[in-house]
């Protein structure tokens, strides 16, 4: 019995994982609907209850959010990347704080206030912190799971959370790998596997739109290589501007959402309210509605576009909306290129986008192959996974060479200092 106690584990683990994801794709999906009723970047009128949803919800989050709810605020993930250096008791227990089940309920009505103000952030970094924080709480109470150390329960946690809410386990593995874990091997990927392999059967696809490009499948020609090589360093530029403007805005505005509370709460939900007006809505949530179209090659984005996608996210993570920057840089990367594609066939512009998207990703986040896998997870289509993965490759040199300190390393390292001096 005891050699099969530690698979029946890691079964119900990632059967817990899977239900666990449903209420943030819930959510997720409840935002998107809303976002549908705007025009989207046309000309239609807009509905004073849509102009109002987005101010009277940012405005909450925001006092929630630097507030009451503060430990709920940002990706959720800090906490597993910082147990992957702690050295001390006392280190590991103040990076399992935030990991805490009752940490993840906590920031639940923040997450509810993102989606409903269509702030610019996904639920990919919810998701891989909800997992963590599961597979840590039945490490406790079941004896098979602690043959696991505690720093590479929390990479495998999260990396089988992100990929049951993507209903991808290769997508989670590779995130664990590259971005989560500070070892790698069997004992990393196959549990990562194992649970989310179990968590999608669970999960549904809602909250997810970009997926909707799925089923292209045609490779892209040879003769578009320059181009393809032209796209790649000018999106993963664009994703080294994106945590270049980043890390400063939010290291700045944190000080004055404490010292200023309500007038600043205001300002910031007339900003954003004031951005998804002019934009038509283009400025909200992750992008999803733009990316999917742009990878099915039937785009129809502004050429304007791009800069709601820019300021959308610096603001709305700046102010610590639970989410990151993953589909947030793919969207920005996409509606970079999409306008100047449309002379060429779809499938051609499907291709040329994804690698935009791959290569902003990559440049903003710095793993490659997980960037890569992601596009084409949303995709789908086999034929241009070797251009996605050399797109990722190229844009995350680029990223480590100009684009300084990292989101997650920013966000690691203020998360130290503060516990430190707690």
């Amino acid at each position: 019995m005891n050699r099969f106690a530690f698979p029946l584990c890691l079964l119900l683990a990632g059967a817990l994982i899977g239900l666990a994801e449903l209420p943030y794709q819930w959510l997720s999906e409840l935002g998107f609907r809303l976002q549908r009723l705007w025009p989207l970047g046309g000309d239609g009128a807009l509905d004073p209850l849509l102009v109002l949803a987005p101010a009277g919800a940012t405005l909450l989050f925001v006092l929630l959010a630097w507030g009451p709810l503060a430990a709920g605020r940002g990706g959720g993930l800090t906490g597993v990347m910082a147990l992957q250096t702690a050295r001390s008791d006392a280190e590991r227990e103040r990076a399992l704080a935030p990991l805490s089940l009752r940490h993840q309920l906590a920031r639940l009505p923040l997450l509810a206030l993102t989606h409903l103000a269509g702030l610019s952030v996904g639920t990919e970094s919810p998701s891989a912190a909800l997992g963590a924080a599961l597979l840590l709480a039945l490490r406790r109470r079941l004896v098979p799971l602690q043959q696991l150390p505690l720093a590479l329960t929390a990479a495998i946690g999260g990396g089988a959370g992100l990929g049951a809410a993507f209903r991808s386990p290769l997508l989670g593995a590779a995130y664990a790998l590259e971005e989560l874990s500070a070892v790698s091997g069997f004992n990393l990927v196959m549990p990562t596997l194992v649970l989310a392999g179990i968590g999608t059967l669970f999960t549904t696809g809602l909250g997810q739109p970009a997926r909707l490009a799925e089923g292209v499948a045609v490779a892209m020609a040879a003769e578009l290589l320059p181009l393809a090589l032209l796209i790649t360093v000018l999106a993963a530029l664009v994703g080294v501007v994106l945590v270049r403007l980043l890390v400063p805005l939010a290291q700045w505005l944190g000080p004055w959402l404490r010292s200023r509370g309500l007038p600043l709460a205001v300002a910031i939900a007339a900003l954003f309210t004031l951005l998804a007006m002019a934009s038509g809505g283009i400025s909200l949530n992750d992008g999803s509605l733009a990316l999917g179209p742009a990878l099915a090659g039937t785009a129809d984005s502004p050429w304007w576009a791009p800069l709601p996608r820019l300021l959308g996210p610096l603001l709305s993570i700046a102010i610590g909306a639970p989410g990151g920057l993953m589909h947030d840089s793919m969207s920005l990367g996409a509606v970079l290129v999409g306008p100047w594609l449309q002379q060429l066939p779809a499938e051609q512009q499907a291709a040329l986008a994804a690698v935009a998207a791959a290569a902003a990703f990559s440049g903003a986040c710095r793993t490659p192959l997980f960037c890569g896998l992601f596009v084409f997870t949303l995709q789908g289509n086999a034929a241009v996974l070797p251009w996605l993965l050399t797109a990722a490759a190229i844009a995350a040199s680029i990223g480590r060479w100009l684009g300084g300190i990292s989101w997650n390393e920013a966000q690691t390292e203020a998360f130290l200092r503060a516990s430190a001096k707690g």
